[in-house]
């Protein structure tokens, strides 16, 4: 199994589905191709993905090209692995909150990109901060149901999708207060940071 993804500190999409494949413990081969290189990426990435864009994973002679679909190609070959709820409530949720942010947050998304190798402050549009305030409604209200520690109690595809949110918040210096956050949204954003898998996701980013 291979996954092709991109340059770690920028790419999001590549984050979400190699941290749902670390959980498989599944041994696979990463190839990397850099990005914002356009006369280089866009003709590597389709010798891999007929999108033209990473990440997409290899599996024999199937090739997934998009991040949440090769999240639930996973969840589906390795069951034992538990990246949905087992509850259908829990995962139909789950699946509702991936959906919405697959889709979704774009002001956030736009003022804020992901970098890792990135501390600063920034001034949020009235936009993006009507993100943070959705964000924090949808974090807490899962939080509060499930009693944590991650949003569906054990880590999900749910929590693998939001981690690149949770980097951009501690990058642009983003206070969850401004979202009417009571601390709950920041306490599980940092326990995201601080899972094995994406420390070792962030080490292989810095020396990049």
């Amino acid at each position: 199994m291979e996954l092709v993804i991109g340059t770690r500190k920028w790419s999001t999409w590549s984050l979400r589905p190699w941290l749902a494949l670390k959980r498989t413990s599944v041994p696979f081969t990463e190839t990397l191709v850099p990005l914002r290189e356009a006369e280089v990426s866009t003709a590597a990435i389709l010798k891999h993905s007929p999108s033209g864009l990473v990440p997409a994973l290899r599996d024999g002679d199937l090739t997934v090209w998009d991040s949440l679909a090769i999240c639930e190609y996973l969840a589906e070959r390795f069951p034992e692995a538990k990246l949905w709820p087992a509850d259908p409530v829990d995962r139909a949720l789950a699946r509702a909150a991936t959906a919405e942010m697959h889709s979704g947050f774009g002001a956030l998304r736009t003022e804020c990109p992901m970098d890792l190798t990135l501390t600063t402050t920034l001034a949020l549009s009235d936009a993006a901060l009507a993100n943070i305030r959705r964000l924090v409604e949808l974090w807490t209200g899962l939080l509060a149901r499930s009693g944590g520690p991650f949003l569906f109690g054990d880590w999900t595809i749910a929590d693998a999708f939001f981690t690149p949110v949770a980097t951009r918040l501690r990058t642009y210096s983003i206070d969850l207060a401004a979202g009417s956050d009571d601390g709950t949204a920041q306490a599980w954003c940092d326990r995201l940071l601080a899972t094995p898998e994406f420390l070792a996701w962030e080490q292989a980013a810095l020396a990049e």
